[in-house]
């Protein structure tokens, strides 16, 4: 549909309607695309693996395992005895388990801005000499996602007392690297492991195969939302107010009126989707006459 002369404001009104999902309280995070030291030999101080998809990630063959809700089979590995078993989860990854199999695509300098990438999904990786490998989201091991800002702040680390930490991803990094021990266990308590693939072009690449763009992309729960759906969000962040669009998916984007929106590349994009987390409301608009069919009205 081409936009009608009164803009877009009118071909919104005009076209489409609002729908609100449950009670239409929604909660806003932010992700950005990350750009680390990196390169793609191993050379002294660049030790971090950033690994493909390994062809040994399936999914359960039917009979094999207890299906996913939706009746998905889950991911997993089949071991040298034929059996269905979890994949490598964290901590098994970085104590070696895909070591030597030839899956490096890359190396970085820092296993806590690689952790960070994987939570974004995609980023670039640039090396001393100024070039830089961009890589984008393959697959996951099959292990829930665990957002270690909600179990430090469960351990009490994260609040404004003496010695608690900003529950925003830059007051994470710090307690990590001013803990390095504990830091490692804690990113480890977040089994979900991230393998990427290489990309060119534009990027990074949503769910729906196209481009996301800086302030107007933003990931949802695709069982609640449908991807491509522009969904307008009034938040108590202004930044984050306003019209976006659904474009994308995340493992800790999950449920009704939950939403993580995008913020490009750069310093001010970390800022910004580091220290998100908004609350308000969400309307999803829907082509005029679509609710009705669905039987939402």
């Amino acid at each position: 549909m081409s936009v009608p002369s009164g803009g877009a404001v009118r071909f919104f009104v005009d076209q489409f309607e609002t729908v609100r999902v449950g009670s239409g309280d929604a909660m806003a995070t932010g992700y950005y695309e990350p750009e680390i030291a990196g390169v793609r030999n191993r050379r002294p101080g660049y030790d971090v693996p950033v690994y493909a998809l390994p062809p040994d990630l399936v999914r359960a063959r039917t009979g094999d395992a207890v299906p996913l809700e939706g009746g998905l089979m889950p991911l997993g590995r089949y071991d040298a005895g034929g059996r269905f078993v979890p994949y490598h989860d964290r901590a098994a990854i970085r104590g070696g388990a895909l070591m030597g199999r030839g899956l490096e695509i890359a190396w970085v300098a820092d296993a806590v801005e690689l952790f960070f990438l994987q939570v974004q999904g995609s980023g670039r990786l640039r090396a001393p000499d100024g070039s830089v490998i961009r890589l984008g989201y393959a697959g996951q091991n099959g292990h829930p996602y665990t957002g270690i800002g909600g179990v430090m702040r469960d351990r009490g680390l994260v609040g404004s007392g003496p010695g608690q930490y900003s529950g925003s991803m830059q007051g994470i990094m710090q307690y990590i690297r001013e803990h390095p021990a504990e830091g490692q266990s804690l990113m480890n308590e977040n089994r979900s492991y991230v393998f990427f693939r290489e990309i060119t072009g534009e990027g990074p690449v949503g769910a729906l195969g196209v481009p996301v763009r800086a302030e107007s992309s933003v990931a949802a729960d695709p069982r609640y939302v449908p991807l491509g759906a522009p969904v307008w969000l009034k938040l108590d962040r202004r930044e984050a107010d306003g019209m976006w669009i659904a474009q994308d998916t995340g493992g800790a984007i999950k449920g009704a009126n939950r939403f993580d929106t995008f913020w490009g590349a750069g310093a001010q994009a970390r800022t910004i989707a580091g220290g998100m987390s908004a609350r308000g409301s969400a309307l999803v608009l829907l082509p005029k006459g679509v609710s009705a069919r669905l039987g939402l009205q």
